[in-house]
């Protein structure tokens, strides 16, 4: 084995992986990303807002309130809002309903895998205090102790003018350059893994990658 190669495999900390699947991830952790100056971060900011592309993960029961979004009714399209299929190619995470404990890692592997900027929309009342399953043993209740939260839209569940409505409030907070919440997942990294590895027990997966 070649001296780099070997160095580089020193320093690869994915306990639990094979040796093939040990030289796909680096446990290098992330850098904040910069911005680009007070005018062009303006223009990126407005781009950004205008053109919306959600990775919807539905937990539960509110997520079925998406899919009238797509109806000619209520036309997301209109608003610069489209649905992509996975999370590389999405730049707004929503989180419809409660998150479980088994749910949690695949919320988590899910927003590690989203390319910076990325904004996150907890929907409905279960991401925020745990809803109707605040006491069970099962669920987490409150979504932004484990990944940044930029926009909460309350109820159980939230009609299609309520998305919208949060939508518009995301749209505004992307424009004055509100939505960090990459880099505060960055600069807060040991904290937000300290408190996803008290949840998930069975942590199997590198603990980033781009």
């Amino acid at each position: 084995m070649k001296k780099k190669d070997r160095s580089r495999r020193e320093f690869l900390e994915n306990a639990g992986l094979s040796d093939p699947e040990k030289e796909l991830f680096c446990n290098a952790k992330p850098r904040p990303s910069k911005t680009l100056g007070k005018y062009m971060e303006g223009f990126l900011n407005w781009s950004r807002a205008n053109s919306l592309w959600i990775l919807g993960y539905g937990t539960g029961c509110g997520a079925i309130e998406l899919r009238p979004l797509m109806t000619a009714r209520y036309d997301m399209f209109r608003y610069g809002i489209a649905p992509r299929p996975t999370p590389r190619q999405s730049t707004v995470f929503i989180i419809g309903g409660y998150a479980s404990v088994k749910t949690l890692k695949r919320i988590v592997r899910s927003y590690e895998q989203m390319q910076d900027p990325k904004f996150v929309m907890g929907l409905g009342s279960c991401t925020i205090n745990g809803g109707m399953y605040w006491d069970s043993y099962n669920t987490i209740n409150r979504l932004d102790h484990y990944i940044p939260v930029d926009v909460y839209i309350t109820g159980c569940m939230p009609r299609p003018e309520s998305i919208i409505a949060g939508f518009e409030e995301l749209k505004n907070r992307i424009r004055k350059g509100y939505t960090q919440g990459a880099n505060q997942y960055i600069n807060n990294f040991d904290w937000y893994k300290r408190n996803q590895k008290q949840i998930i027990k069975d942590w199997n997966m590198p603990d980033y990658n781009w």
